[in-house]
C-alpha cells in the first residue's frame, strides 16, 4: 500500500507539471522536416542535431534527425535522442544502449523527443549514464517525422533502433564504440527482439552483446484476441487498427463497426505519454465500450491475422543472450505469453535471464526491472558469461516468487 501511495503522489505531481507545459510538449518545429536531398544518404547517418536540456547525471543530450529505411525500402528521416555521459570516452569507445520506447502514439506530435519529461520516462537512463553508457533513443518512423507511424511493425522499429546506434557511434564528441545492447518495454520490447533478429544482416559492423525486453509484445495474435476486453487494450487495438489501415491498407471496415470509426480516429490523434494523456484517452475510449468491433476476434480475420503473425518476433539467434522481465499481474501482455516466448528461446539453445515481477502490472514492468536490466547489460559489455534460467523454475512457471504468493 505504501508503495502504491508513493507512486500515486508522484504521478499527481508529474501530472501537474505536465499540465503547465502541455502545449510545449506537442509543439513541432522545422527541426523534424527534411528535404529529399537531406534524406538521401546511407542509413544511420546524421542529418542534424541540437542540444537538449535537463539530461540526468551531468549528461549532455541531443535531439537528432537521421537517415533510415522505410517499409518499402525507401529512404526516410527518423528523429530521436542521443544522451552522452560526462567525461572522456575510454580508449575502446563507450558502450551504446539503444532504448526502445513503449507506446506513445501513432501520429507525429507523439514523438518521445517532443515530450517535456522524456528523460524521466526512460527506464534505467540515469543508471546507464552513471555507468558510462551512451543511450540512443529512436522515436521510430512517423513519430516526430511525417506519419503515420507503423505501429507494432517490427522490422520498421528495428531498423530505426539500429540506425540510432549508428548515429551514436559516429556522431562527433559522443565517443561511441561498435558494441551495443538494446533495451525496451512493451512496443519497445517487440522492437528489441526484432533488433536481435536483424542486427547481424542489417548492420554487420556493429556487435550486439545482448537484448533486454520488459513485457514485450511477442504474440500479436494473442494481443489482438485479448486486448479489446479492457479499456487499455481497446486503446492499443484502436491504434493498431488505425495504423495498419494506413501503412498496410488493411480494410478497417471488415473488423470495426461504422459508428466506432470516429472514436478510433480521435484516439489515434491523442498521445499516450503522461498521466493526463492516459486519463484523456480513457474518456475518449468510452464509446468503444458500447460499439467497437464487428467480429469476435480480429486475429481470425484476414489480412489482420497474417499481419499479426508477420509482426510477431521469432526466436533471437541463440548466440545473443536475452533478458526478459514480466509483471505477474499484467493484463496487457499476459505473463504466460512471455513465459512461452522464453521457453521457445530456451528450446532453441539461447541463454535467457527471466525476471519475474510479483504484483506488477504492465505500466511498471520497465521501471521495476531497470536496475536488473542495466546490471545485466553492463555485464555483457564487460564480457561476463551470460547466465541462463533455462531449465529452472522461472522457465516453467511464473517464477518461484510468484508461486509463493
Amino acid at each position: 500500500m505504501y508503495r502504491t501511495s508513493v507512486r500515486l503522489i508522484g504521478a499527481v505531481v508529474c501530472a501537474a507539471a505536465l499540465a503547465l507545459s502541455a502545449v510545449a510538449a506537442s509543439a513541432q518545429t522545422p527541426f523534424y522536416d527534411a528535404s529529399a536531398r537531406e534524406i538521401a544518404g546511407p542509413p544511420g547517418t546524421l542529418i542534424r542535431s541540437e542540444p537538449m536540456g535537463f539530461a540526468p547525471a551531468g549528461a549532455q543530450a541531443y535531439r537528432v534527425l537521421y537517415r533510415s529505411i522505410g517499409m518499402h525500402g525507401e529512404p526516410i528521416a527518423v528523429s530521436g535522442m542521443i544522451v552522452v555521459p560526462p567525461g572522456p570516452a575510454p580508449a575502446g569507445g563507450r558502450p551504446i544502449v539503444a532504448w526502445a520506447h513503449p507506446t506513445t502514439g501513432v501520429v507525429p506530435h507523439c514523438a518521445p523527443s517532443l515530450a517535456i519529461f522524456v528523460f524521466q520516462q526512460m527506464a534505467g537512463l540515469r543508471q546507464l549514464i552513471e555507468r558510462g553508457a551512451v543511450v540512443a533513443a529512436s522515436d521510430y518512423p512517423g513519430l516526430g517525422t511525417p506519419g503515420p507511424h507503423p505501429y507494432l511493425v517490427g522490422d520498421s522499429e528495428a531498423r530505426a533502433v539500429i540506425d540510432s546506434v549508428r548515429v551514436a557511434r559516429n556522431m562527433p564528441g559522443v565517443g561511441g564504440g561498435n558494441r551495443f545492447a538494446v533495451w525496451g518495454h512493451s512496443q519497445g520490447g517487440q522492437a528489441t527482439l526484432y533488433t536481435g533478429l536483424i542486427a547481424k544482416t542489417y548492420a554487420p559492423e556493429l556487435n550486439l552483446v545482448g537484448v533486454a525486453a520488459a513485457a514485450p509484445a511477442t504474440s500479436l495474435v494473442t494481443l489482438m484476441g485479448d486486448d479489446f476486453k479492457t479499456s487499455g487494450g481497446k486503446n492499443l487495438t484502436a491504434m493498431t487498427l488505425w495504423s495498419w489501415t494506413r501503412v498496410y491498407h488493411a480494410p478497417i471496415d471488415k473488423v470495426v463497426l461504422p459508428e466506432a470509426v470516429p472514436t478510433v480516429d480521435r484516439l489515434a490523434n491523442e498521445c499516450n505519454e503522461s498521466i493526463f494523456d492516459i486519463l484523456a484517452r480513457r474518456r475518449t475510449e468510452r464509446p468503444l465500450e458500447q460499439h467497437f468491433l464487428s467480429v469476435p476476434n480480429i486475429a481470425t480475420v484476414e489480412p489482420w491475422r497474417s499481419l499479426a503473425l508477420q509482426n510477431s518476433p521469432g526466436v533471437v539467434p541463440p548466440r545473443i543472450p536475452l533478458f526478459l522481465a514480466q509483471g505477474t499481474t499484467d493484463d496487457i501482455v499476459r505473463p504466460e505469453v512471455t513465459r512461452t516466448y522464453m521457453q521457445r528461446q530456451c528450446k532453441a539453445g539461447g541463454k535467457v535471464t527471466m525476471k519475474w515481477l510479483p504484483g506488477v502490472g504492465h505500466g511498471f514492468a520497465a521501471a521495476d526491472s531497470a536496475d536488473a536490466a542495466v546490471g545485466w547489460m553492463m555485464d555483457r559489455f564487460a564480457g561476463v558469461p551470460a547466465p541462463s534460467d533455462c531449465g529452472s523454475t522461472a522457465a516453467g512457471s511464473l517464477g518461484a516468487e510468484s508461486a509463493a504468493r
